[in-house]
């Protein structure tokens, strides 16, 4: 797998703005249609794919190369991406799935069929709570 490592002299990043840099120098490496596969944030030492027990500063690495990584591209000294080119697959359109909170700020993951696109309001026939086991699909 190839690395690439950016300096970042300007001022703090957070996970999304290094993301989309990230995504910006894979392209010019190359990777057509970048994705994040897995990602590791040094001073925190969270991880993607995460599962207990795994070592945060090689499992990220070793999850994303093998299931299509290409390209290291690492943020600073702050984070690190495994990207694949996802050129070629195909799209799945639109969701019938999105998230919404509730006014306690409770997420829920809710199929849109039920409870319509113009409502905001999760509701028990539509929606279900937003756990470690339900997907996220923003």
């Amino acid at each position: 797998m190839k690395n690439v490592h950016i300096n970042y002299p300007g001022g703090t990043l957070n996970f999304q703005s290094a993301s989309i840099l990230a995504k910006q120098i894979a392209k010019e490496n190359d990777v057509r249609e970048p994705t994040i596969i897995s990602w590791h944030t040094q001073s925190d030492q969270h991880m993607s794919s995460y599962y207990d027990g795994a070592n945060p500063d090689s499992w990220w690495k070793k999850y994303g190369e093998g299931n299509g990584g290409k390209l290291e591209v690492d943020v600073g000294d702050e984070y690190q991406f495994v990207m694949m080119d996802a050129q070629g697959y195909e799209t799945l359109g639109d969701m019938p799935l999105r998230n919404l909170s509730d006014s306690s700020g409770n997420q829920y993951l809710c199929y849109t069929p039920l409870l319509g696109k113009a409502s905001r309001t999760p509701t028990p026939e539509a929606c279900t709570y937003l756990d470690e086991w339900t997907a996220d699909q923003f």
